[in-house]
This record gives C-alpha cells, sequence and structure tokens, in this order.
C-alpha cells in the first residue's frame, strides 16, 4: 500500500508539473505574439526622439508633424526563423536584429516604437526593398550624416533600400533651429569638432521626414 501511496504521489506531482511546465509555454507563446501581433512583411517601425543630446538635435531640424517625434527607423523583415529588424544604428552599423532584441533596446533607453506601414499600393515593393536592405548589411554607421557609399544612418539606408522604386526622396537638409532661426548650436559644435563645413542644403533624409511621405499610413505603437 506505501509502494502504491508513492506511486500516486510521484504521478500526481509530475502531472502537476507537466501542466505547470504547458501553462508556462503558452504565457510566453501569449508574450511573443502579442509583440509581434499585426506586423507584415516591410513594415517601418520609427523609434521617438528623446529631448536632449544627439536624438533631441536631430528632432529639432527635422520635425514636420506634432505627433512624428522619431530619432531611428528599422524595416521588418519576416522569415521562417522570425521577425527581424533591418536597419542601421551607431551601435553595430548596419545590421539584422532580433524584433524582440530592437524593441528591449528602444524600452531600455525609455523609447517607444511606432509602426508604419506602405499604403496598399506601394506594397508591392517590399520584396526587393528588403532585399536591397540585406545586401547593405555589414557596413559601419555613418556618423557624418553626409551621404557616402561606404556606410549609412537609419534613414539613410532605409531611403536607399527604397530607392530603385522612389518610395522616398533625398532633400535638402537643413539644421536651422526653427525657433532662433540660426544653425542649431548643438550641430554647429558637432561639425566643428569633426572639423567639416554644417551641411545646410546638401542632399539627405531623416526619419521624420519619411514618417511624412503620403506613401505611408501610422498603424500602432508597439507595446
Amino acid at each position: 500500500m506505501k509502494i502504491n501511496n508513492k506511486k500516486g504521489f510521484f504521478f500526481k506531482t509530475n502531472k502537476i508539473l507537466t501542466v505547470f511546465f504547458l501553462v508556462t509555454v503558452l504565457l510566453l507563446s501569449s508574450c511573443a505574439s502579442n509583440q509581434n501581433r499585426g506586423l507584415k512583411n516591410g513594415d517601418l517601425l520609427f523609434v521617438t526622439a528623446k529631448e536632449t543630446g544627439l536624438s533631441g538635435a536631430i528632432n529639432n531640424v527635422t520635425q514636420k508633424q506634432k505627433d512624428a517625434s522619431f530619432d531611428h527607423i528599422g524595416i521588418v523583415e519576416k522569415s521562417k526563423n522570425g521577425f527581424f529588424v533591418l536597419h542601421a544604428a551607431p551601435k553595430g552599423g548596419s545590421q539584422r536584429q532580433l524584433l524582440k532584441d530592437f524593441l528591449q533596446d528602444q524600452a531600455d533607453d525609455g523609447q517607444i516604437v511606432v509602426v508604419y506601414r506602405l499604403k496598399p499600393e506601394y506594397q508591392k515593393t517590399v520584396s526587393s526593398a528588403i532585399e536591397k536592405a540585406n545586401s547593405m548589411l555589414g557596413k559601419p554607421y555613418n556618423f557624418n550624416y553626409i551621404l557616402d557609399e561606404n556606410s549609412y544612418y537609419c534613414s539613410d539606408f532605409i531611403e536607399r533600400a527604397f530607392r530603385k522604386d522612389h518610395i522616398f526622396k533625398l532633400e535638402p537638409m537643413t539644421f536651422i533651429d526653427p525657433k532662433t532661426g540660426k544653425t542649431n548650436v548643438f550641430w554647429e559644435q558637432f561639425y566643428q569638432k569633426k572639423g567639416l563645413k554644417v551641411p545646410e542644403g546638401e542632399p539627405g533624409c531623416n526619419p521624420n521626414g519619411l514618417a511624412a511621405s503620403d506613401k505611408l499610413e501610422r498603424i500602432e505603437e508597439l507595446k
């Protein structure tokens, strides 16, 4: 009888552990699916800007919409191995990063990710854009923000990915503070330290400019 009781005890214990394991797996799967909920191949992930430092300086001279204040952008690639973000970042250059890691990096910096999507009539350009983006991986980050064939900054990386289909366009860059009408002090000192002239009027792009494109629609914030 004692042996049977022990067997019954172990059977019940194993059954409880099995149920606990299955519930844990389901919860983790649910979290992952919520994170990826609704994302499509080619979605653009815009990262909200900070108020100070380089992020704030970028936003100061580029913000075009009240509800769009961004300093970074990447493109979603959905593959059989999961969701990835192709983007050019100061840390790591042009890279293919797991979506969950990309989102965690932004959360650690206190920034929010907003999903934008190409309107239906432009969805046909996604495949070639992702192919082009993958071909640019491994290039270093462009810390001068002056167009260069050997290094890319974030919005430059995305513009190039879609360039063949003319989804975005390069525009004259400005570093003028809209409040003072003069060159933003941050950028003046930034280029001075590099021994470069502020590239006012040179062709370029930025996350806020891309977000303002009439070819995109704002979808949601990723929680």
